[in-house]
């Protein structure tokens, strides 16, 4: 009997196993949020202790997103050629080894070094993760499936942010705190390594979609449609306007607002526990409404105003960062699990891979842009006003972000649709 055959004889993973699955990938992407947001309650830390500038703080940020305009498609590949639990072992590893790397040196070259080794592995570990996501739900719970991976991967964010509160003795050097994010770097390997158990198991007693382990071709990236592209647009801008920002939020609320290193973490985790929150109930209301493109504008438009608030007015910090919360909630509770109905199932790693590519583009270069910017005006506690330049390319970016969701929505409007504004999907 052929193995089509026989996998056509075995059940369908029960929804229980489905969701443990979920759960232990899940893990991986806790250890490598956290990571990454392991330096911007650390900047003013850095600044006083080592000399950084906002420039070279930028840096560390920017130098994790720099390969990845290479490497995570590259990744793509890998993971639609050798599948997506070895993948996800091979990436978190490489995420443990950079992170181990920023702390054992003061110069910024060995850390540096450390934070680029780190971004090969993160921004490719959430490709794998997202895909190996889109091979177990699609067709399923799959955008509230997206919301409640990154409720827990943004858990890692939250406590990273918080560590001032949590952790406030580490504070007093600047190592300890990158000790600690060692430490949960080790989650990256533990979920990858408990996914690869799960999945292997689940080989032999039930029927799975098939991983795609053929040769990738690369005339590929230029069959994707024009929807594809616009939810390509849409990300670079969305997150452009987001993780940068969060590299210099902490700051920026000390010394423009007058915060302390505590409350202005506190503020900056905001994001993250709005999205904990309110991204699987956005993807399960998602999966039985659909509009999918719509509430991707809705979310792009709570951008635009947020920024200016913040540089221009007295305002509640609170005000603002909520309205910003809700914007990273909603956008990527739908913009990521619209992919999986765009492109192909065995060209989805690529697909994701090309995105995040791109992603770190934006990534890469707003981190310099906004280090630049700051050290170029001043922005000090002296100078709060130094911040306003950066704060309005934010606000820039939030506008355009409207805009490609706005064609978004035109073009699933119209005969080419994927099915986006439609589709609804009942738990299964």
């Amino acid at each position: 009997m052929s193995n089509a055959a026989c996998s056509e004889t075995r059940p369908a993973p029960p929804r229980a196993y489905r969701w443990a699955v979920l759960v232990i990938i899940s893990l991986a992407m806790f250890g490598n949020y956290y990571v990454y947001d392991s330096i911007s309650p650390l900047a003013d830390v850095l600044k006083a202790q080592l000399g950084f500038s906002d420039a070279n703080i930028g840096l560390l940020n920017a130098i994790y997103s720099i390969p990845n305009v290479f490497m995570v498609l590259v990744g793509g590949f890998i993971i639609d050629r050798i599948g997506t639990r070895r993948a996800t072992l091979l990436f978190g590893v490489l995420c443990f080894v950079g992170a181990g790397l920023t702390v054992v040196s003061p110069t910024l070259a060995v850390m540096a070094t450390g934070r680029l080794i780190f971004g090969l592995g993160a921004e490719s570990l959430i490709v794998a993760v997202t895909t190996a996501i889109a091979k177990w739900f699609k067709g399923k719970e799959l955008s509230f499936a997206f919301g409640v991976n990154l409720t827990i991967a943004r858990l890692g964010s939250f406590a990273a942010l918080n560590a001032p509160t949590w952790a406030s003795a580490a504070y007093q050097k600047w190592q300890w705190p990158l000790l600690i994010a060692v430490g949960m770097a080790t989650f990256c390997i533990v979920g990858a390594l408990l996914y690869w158990v799960l999945e292997v198991r689940a080989e032999r007693r039930f029927a799975l979609g098939e991983e795609s382990t053929e040769k990738v071709v690369w005339s590929d990236l230029f069959r994707f449609g024009t929807s594809y592209w616009y939810v390509v647009a849409l990300c670079i801008t969305f997150y452009s306007a987001i993780f940068p920002f969060q590299t210099f939020a902490v700051k920026l609320f000390m010394e423009a607002h007058g915060t302390s290193r505590e409350y202005g973490g506190f503020l900056s985790s905001l994001l993250t526990l709005f999205a904990m929150v309110c991204t699987p109930l956005f993807g399960l209301l998602v999966d039985r409404v659909g509009k999918r493109s719509l509430f991707m504008m809705l979310g792009s438009l709570l951008l635009v105003p947020v920024y200016l608030v913040m540089a221009y007015t007295r305002l509640p910090l609170l005000v603002p960062m909520a309205a910003m919360g809700v914007a990273f909630s909603l956008i990527p509770a739908v913009m990521w699990p619209s992919v999986a109905y765009i492109v192909e199932q065995n060209k989805l790693g690529t697909a994701y891979g090309l995105m995040t590519m791109i992603q770190n583009i934006g990534l890469a270069g707003f981190n310099l842009l906004i280090g630049w910017a700051n050290d170029h005006w001043s922005a000090s506690a002296a100078n709060p006003a130094g911040y306003r330049p950066g704060m309005w390319m934010f606000s820039l970016l939030g506008f355009f972000g409207l805009l490609f969701a706005f064609l978004l929505r035109r073009s699933e409007s119209g005969p080419h649709a994927h099915g986006l504004e439609t589709i609804t999907v009942t738990s299964r």
